[in-house]
């Protein structure tokens, strides 16, 4: 089905996007892969590119774009073309927004240059050892002392955690309230803030995931990101547009595994046939086909609800959890159609079918994107139920 949602510019965009991709992103990935970290060069001609936090004005260095299918195009290619690791849409359109909406005018010229180069590299810190979904559990605090906030605590599975210049770090400042959070900028260099270990994972290899540690740091008063104990509604606030940007990635993953092995299916032999032509490869690749389809159908009409401000919190999470869903059958499925070659790590398809297994995870699990779900239809297991009334009470 021919897709709608772009203009000519945008398929432009997506030429440009492609070349960049295949010429810098993609001849790297084996080195990547091995050494467990992008380099940081990648970054910096991304942003040469003008392919950083597009939707930030161009006082600051921006494109001054906030069309979010420009985003769009760069997932998509970077999923078909690009390195999974390589988290740029994390640095533009998940952690930047923070700098941009909620930073001061002060704190936009002092960061935003920076990250639209390429030169600082952002990340974002709420996950905990015993607090992931539930932010009401984050234990990291931070207290005023008055001319300065002290840190305390730590936080793990961090993406972008080693390479990061900048961390917006989510602490309890309220430990009244459960939802009592506020939201720091911590930078390079301050004291006491160190990194640990660059965490081992069963995929995304090439992705920076860490352990990151705040001992007695002190944040100075103007490194304070938004309203104090608002963080959690700040979070909250930036939640529809996460999602979202997971369910492109995941189904532009999809997208490139079905291609792939549409190749490999016809090339393969097997009994004097090709693989492609069998009725179960059929059968399997029309269902994949019909899946996909529908899915870029919805997250498309996502994409132009989100540009006009229309996109509601229910809506992107069956947008994550579909094409999370999605994306494990269909990996699963063109590993199978791969055979045995679907095993070794020389055939990308063995690569994706591991980066996709956090999908359904991280940007919040699918149980808990059902849970969601449940409630915006008025099944919502937090409304107190009528007790009920024993036989002693009821003679």
């Amino acid at each position: 089905m021919k897709r709608r949602i772009f203009d000519e510019e945008h398929e432009m965009f997506r030429d440009s996007v492609r070349s960049f991709m295949k010429n810098e992103i993609q001849p790297h990935t084996d080195k990547w892969q091995e050494q467990g970290i992008v380099d940081r060069e990648a970054y910096l001609k991304a942003g040469e590119q003008g392919l950083l936090l597009m939707w930030a004005d161009e006082k600051y260095g921006g494109a001054g774009v906030a069309d979010f299918r420009y985003e769009q195009v760069l997932i998509e290619e970077n999923a078909r073309y690009g390195d999974a690791g390589f988290f740029a849409t994390l640095h533009n359109r998940l952690v930047g927004p923070y700098l941009g909406d909620l930073g001061t005018e002060e704190q936009r010229e002092r960061w935003l240059p920076k990250c639209i180069s390429g030169e600082h590299i952002l990340a974002i810190a709420m996950t905990e050892p015993g607090a992931g979904s539930d932010v009401a559990g984050i234990r990291t605090k931070a207290e005023d002392k008055g001319d300065h906030y002290l840190l305390n605590g730590s936080k793990t599975y961090i993406s972008n955690g080693i390479l990061a210049d900048l961390v917006v770090v989510a602490a309890k400042t309220d430990p009244s309230k459960s939802h009592g959070l506020s939201l720091f900028v911590v930078e390079r260099g301050m004291e006491g803030f160190e990194r640990g270990r660059n965490l081992k994972k069963m995929g995304l290899k090439s992705q920076d995931t860490a352990e990151l540690f705040f001992t007695n740091v002190k944040v100075p008063k103007e490194n304070l990101l938004g309203e104090w104990n608002k963080g959690f509604y700040h979070l909250m606030h930036f939640l529809a547009e996460e999602r979202l940007l997971g369910a492109v990635g995941y189904n532009a993953a999809a997208e490139a595994a079905f291609e792939i092995t549409m190749d490999y299916i016809q090339e393969r032999k097997a009994f004097g046939r090709t693989i492609a032509d069998f009725q179960n490869t059929r059968f399997k690749m029309a269902d994949m086909r019909t899946e996909i389809d529908i899915a870029q159908a919805y997250i498309d009409q996502c994409v132009i609800e989100h540009n006009e401000g229309n996109l509601s919190a229910d809506d992107a999470a069956k947008a994550k959890l579909f094409c999370s869903e999605l994306e494990g059958r269909v990996m699963d499925a063109c590993v199978q159609l791969h055979g045995g070659a679907g095993y070794m790590d020389e055939y990308p398809i063995c690569r994706m079918y591991l980066n996709a297994r956090v999908s359904r995870i991280y940007a919040g699990s699918s149980e808990i994107m059902r849970e969601l779900i449940a409630r915006s239809i008025g099944l919502d297991s937090r409304k107190k139920q009528p007790k009920p009334v024993s036989t002693e009470q009821a003679a």
